[in-house]
C-alpha cells in the first residue's frame, strides 16, 4: 500500500494526464475535450455535471 507523503511538495502526488479527444456527455449532450482516464468504447462517458448528478442519486454502500 502506498502512503502520502507529506514532505514532498505537492503532498507526493503528481497530476493526472488527462486524455484529449471529442466525446459527448451521454445524458446531455455537452462535448467533452478531456478526460482523466482514456475511455472504455463500450461504456458511456458523462460531463462533470451529469456525473455528479448520478452519483448523487445512487444508493450509498455501506
Amino acid at each position: 500500500m502506498a502512503f502520502k507523503k507529506f514532505d514532498q511538495p505537492g503532498g507526493g502526488f503528481r497530476p493526472r494526464e488527462m486524455v484529449k479527444g471529442n466525446w459527448k456527455c451521454a445524458d446531455c449532450g455537452t462535448e467533452i475535450t478531456e478526460l482523466p482516464f482514456e475511455p472504455a468504447a463500450d461504456r458511456p462517458i458523462y460531463c462533470r455535471d451529469c456525473w455528479a448528478k448520478r452519483r448523487a442519486e445512487r444508493p450509498r454502500r455501506f
